[in-house]
């Protein structure tokens, strides 16, 4: 069916219909990046574009910062099987001066588990010998993971783009706090539960996260070894562009060449209320992109993402809400405070909750 909708439209209408309308205090903003610099390039290319990014970036942390002090935040999930130490440590160095973190994008195909696996700890030692990628509270590595394809736990219906099933427990086992995949649509990948923050227990039938546990207050399922959490970005039908003036377009918080940000979206984003339930207070918006190729440029690192974020603080001072710019890690730091009944007050303070930030940040910060 047209952009998916026969996997998403009904589980949409439900949860816009069920979800409580409490007043939004606080809202967490996250993008995350499908980043691939070596996208249909070379080498050359690819540091480039790293350039690029070195150059704009500063004009969008000029924009302002948020209710903490911060300024926006821009998550790299990076493909790991595309490992290059020059374009890894100018991507490292971009971090440093801009406080934003990296995390694990792979893309695979008719694979094994047993690569899998290894493909995992391949990545992670790669970045962690850049300083990067955070750590729980025992050292060891913890990484935010995106599906490249989109096709998480052999998802794709047509067979591609993955082949192992069971992933969320491998993933989950290698120290993953969380998928951040969701939504695909209008890929054939989506799956059937939207706008959510859920926990799915890993099984070997494939499409694991097409079922799930929300996550709430007073429980959790994050020390479970076969749950996995799954964070997910705004999904929906937006009445505010119509096609040919009539039917409404399809708003899945993808930053594209033609999907700018700007406080319209912003207003759609927030109406999806995705959030801990019992502590609907606190919002989570999570957007993604692919700030790699260039034709993605103006919308993640152009004047159009510098004048969203002025647009965004003047609105957060005008409604009284508290903007919090967050990578995936302080999202996920901030949903787990939400879970153990901190959720009541300002969220800010558990930015690093239980995970921690990569060594590269430790020692700017030192």
């Amino acid at each position: 069916m047209i952009k998916a909708m026969d996997r998403w439209l009904l589980p949409w209408l439900k949860d816009s219909f069920l979800k409580p309308k409490v007043p939004i205090t606080d809202v967490m903003l996250a993008v995350c990046d499908h980043f691939e610099p070596f996208h249909d390039s070379d080498k050359r290319g690819a540091m480039k574009r790293l350039e690029t990014w070195h150059d704009k970036w500063p004009q969008i942390q000029a924009s302002g910062v948020d209710s903490d002090g911060q300024t926006p935040r821009h998550t790299f999930f990076y493909p790991v099987e595309q490992y290059d130490q020059d374009v890894i440590q100018s991507l490292t160095e971009l971090c440093v001066s801009s406080r934003n973190e990296v995390e694990i994008h792979l893309h695979h195909h008719k694979d094994t588990a047993e690569n899998f696996c290894a493909s995992i700890e391949k990545g992670k030692a790669d970045l962690r010998s850049h300083g990067l990628l955070g750590s729980n509270a025992a050292g060891e590595a913890a990484f935010g993971f995106i599906h490249g394809n989109w096709a998480l736990d052999d998802s794709d219906p047509t067979g591609t783009g993955c082949g192992v099933r069971g992933e969320l427990a491998m993933l989950k086992k290698a120290g993953c706090y969380a998928d951040l995949t969701m939504p695909s649509a209008p890929h054939r990948t989506q799956a059937p539960i939207v706008n959510s923050l859920y926990y799915s227990k890993s099984t070997l039938q494939g499409c694991s996260h097409h079922r799930g546990i929300p996550a709430r207050t007073g429980v959790t399922l994050r020390d479970k070894g076969d749950h996995l959490l799954l964070v997910q970005g705004p999904l929906m039908l937006d009445w505010t562009r119509r096609k040919w003036g009539v039917l409404p377009r399809v708003e899945n918080s993808d930053l594209g060449p033609a999907n700018a940000p700007n406080l319209r979206r912003f207003e759609q984003w927030r109406k999806a209320r995705i959030s801990v339930k019992g502590a609907e207070n606190w919002c989570f918006i999570k957007l993604h992109t692919h700030g790699g190729p260039e034709k993605n440029h103006p919308s993640v690192i152009g004047d159009a993402r510098r004048r969203f974020h002025e647009d965004l603080l003047n609105l957060s001072a005008k409604e009284g809400f508290r903007l919090h710019y967050v990578s995936s890690r302080e999202l996920v730091n901030i949903l787990h405070a939400a879970e153990d009944g901190h959720g009541a007050g300002d969220a800010g303070p558990w930015r690093d909750y239980l995970l921690n930030p990569p060594p590269c940040l430790q020692k700017t910060a030192s």
